[in-house]
């Protein structure tokens, strides 16, 4: 594997230390071989160089809440009838070169369609996909009450990307059955929406079955996440021994507590939440709602905001894989929320996204590990055109991430991907968006005329 030398840039290394300009960093054998003057004493004839001058050099980015493998669809009933395994699969390894063009170079894909994530990861580590590296999970874990899809999870059994589990054996063969089909998480939807309650999701898992779960993945040394859209959820997620927790929505102090006490990380995911809030209204989101999922990430960050200034570990993930989310376009935006709503420092909210992590990516240790440019650590690495610790949203354009280096390789950014065009069985086609009622049809002077007619 050839060498390169990015020479004159400044580096941000993802650990939180000052940005040093005019810094040299060597990326040799997959790994970062050295920086500074060292970096440049050790480059040879054979060495590739990238100019950075005027640049910033940093980590790769990692987005640890991805769903690759759901094709954007704009609802439950796409995403759960109208996918198929072959074409979905294509479809998720055409999408993985995106994320790698966006600049991150590392993702925890935690649920997925069959067992499509898996096969993925595996797929991009062989060389015959391009992508980002993948942590991936199996089918989460509901209750016949959880998720966001209301009855069109079935009562038992696999609806999408979802399993159904009743009862203390088959939570365990469950979840043995993911790890031997090479699972690294274990996922679980502790809320769901009950069609017959109003309002948001409510906590469907007790602590005990909680417990169960996270009791045996981690005797098989596997990590759980956990999807979280309440206080109550949330505390006891992390009560029963929970790894890292999605959402964590209108927690209260209680839980934040619980979240302190026990080490577990979090990753709010707000972009799917902001994109909706702010673009909602292009894209046809029902009005009403707009103003609800606002009032949701500034409710919540308020809360998270506490929780960060306690010591616990956030990191950044953007729910991409919706028709709200599309893969390679949102990736870096929460790095944005967590400036704007938990009052987050643009260096800080760099870490999130970098150092923090490769707590997904269980690639934390000092000889091999990734999400910072230190001697001896994988060489992935950015060249943007831009100072990020400035505004943090120059992550956000494409145009201005100008080298990417997944593992010691430098990725085409030029070549046009093929234009995806819509499968027209993968999208669910209306006669109508509303009923057709008589005074929509026809005007008051149609009536009118009617009337006496």
């Amino acid at each position: 594997m050839a060498s390169i030398l990015i020479h004159g840039g400044t580096v941000v290394d993802g650990t939180g230390a000052p940005a040093r300009p005019g810094e040299d960093v060597l990326v040799r054998d997959g790994r970062i071989a050295a920086l500074g003057a060292d970096a440049a004493a050790g480059a040879d004839e054979a060495t590739e160089r990238v100019d950075a001058t005027g640049r910033t050099v940093m980590p790769g980015l990692i987005d640890a809440h991805t769903h690759l493998t759901f094709g954007e669809p704009t609802g439950n009933d796409e995403l759960f009838n109208h996918r198929t395994e072959a074409y979905s699969s294509m479809l998720s390894a055409y999408n993985a070169r995106k994320v790698l063009r966006a600049g991150v170079t590392s993702v925890l894909d935690a649920d997925c369609l069959w067992n499509i994530g898996c096969e993925l990861r595996d797929a991009i580590e062989a060389g015959i996909v391009e992508g980002p590296r993948m942590r991936a999970g199996g089918q989460a874990l509901m209750t016949m009450l959880g998720g966001t899809a209301g009855r069109m999870i079935k009562d038992e059994g696999t609806t999408g990307y979802a399993t159904v589990v009743t009862g203390r054996d088959v939570m365990v063969n469950e979840i043995r059955r993911q790890i031997k089909y090479g699972v690294d998480w274990i996922k679980i939807m502790v809320t769901g929406l009950i069609p017959s309650m109003k309002g948001p999701e409510v906590k469907v898992w007790n602590i005990d079955e909680l417990r169960t779960v996270c009791d045996t993945a981690h005797e098989l040394n596997t990590k759980v996440v956990a999807h979280c859209r309440n206080s109550d959820s949330t505390r006891d997620a992390a009560r029963a021994g929970v790894d890292l927790i999605y959402h964590a929505s209108y927690l209260d102090d209680e839980a934040i507590e619980a979240v302190v006490e026990a080490g577990a990380s979090m990753c709010p995911t707000f972009t799917l939440l902001g994109n909706l809030a702010d673009y909602g209204a292009r894209i046809g989101t029902a009005p009403e709602l707009l103003d609800v999922f606002r009032a949701e990430i500034e409710v919540t960050a308020k809360q998270l905001t506490k929780a960060h200034a306690a010591g616990v570990r956030f990191l950044t993930g953007s729910e991409t894989g919706f028709a709200v989310t599309p893969v390679g376009e949102w990736h870096a935006r929460e790095l944005e929320m967590f400036v704007d709503y938990m009052g987050m420092t643009p260096m800080e909210a760099i870490v999130a996204a970098t150092r923090n992590g490769a707590f997904a990516m269980r690639m934390e240790g000092p000889d091999g590990g990734v999400g910072t440019l230190e001697t001896g650590r994988i060489g992935d690495v950015l060249v943007v055109d831009g100072d990020p610790l400035r505004d943090v949203t120059v992550l956000q354009d494409k145009e201005r991430i100008v080298e990417v280096i997944k593992e010691g390789r430098r990725t085409d950014l030029v070549t046009p991907i093929p234009e995806h065009r819509q499968r027209a069985s993968d999208q669910v086609r209306f006669l109508a968006a509303c009923p057709l009622t008589r005074s929509l049809a026809l005007t008051e002077e149609d009536l009118e005329r009617m009337s006496h007619v």
